[in-house]
């Protein structure tokens, strides 16, 4: 991958905008298999779909990494809570809805 500053035309830059969409894509992909394992693994745990402790540290992690990456913290934000969102509404098709703090 080329830095963006060393691209000099609008279809190369096209080009690396498609690769990243097309990893960004695999690792949601990796991420949403890792989801489906924790449904299988929460009821063994005794743990519910919604873990709002859980929520919180992923957005604080996700929120300082933003911030060193030089990434739109509000942004990452928004994408991390619509992307839990979504997982969390999935677990709680399999597993029923229940809060744990």
């Amino acid at each position: 991958m080329s830095a963006a500053a060393e691209i000099g035309d609008m279809a190369t830059l096209r080009r690396e905008i498609d690769a990243i969409d097309a990893d960004l894509v695999r690792l949601l992909a990796r991420r949403a298999s890792m989801i489906e394992r924790a449904i299988e693994l929460k009821p063994g745990e005794g743990l519910p779909a919604r873990i709002d402790t859980r929520v919180r540290d992923v957005l604080e992690k996700v929120i300082a990494r933003a911030h060193a990456e030089g990434l739109d913290t509000d942004l990452a934000e928004r994408l991390w809570r619509e992307m839990m969102e979504h997982f969390i509404a999935r677990e709680e098709e399999v597993l029923g809805k229940g809060d744990a703090t």
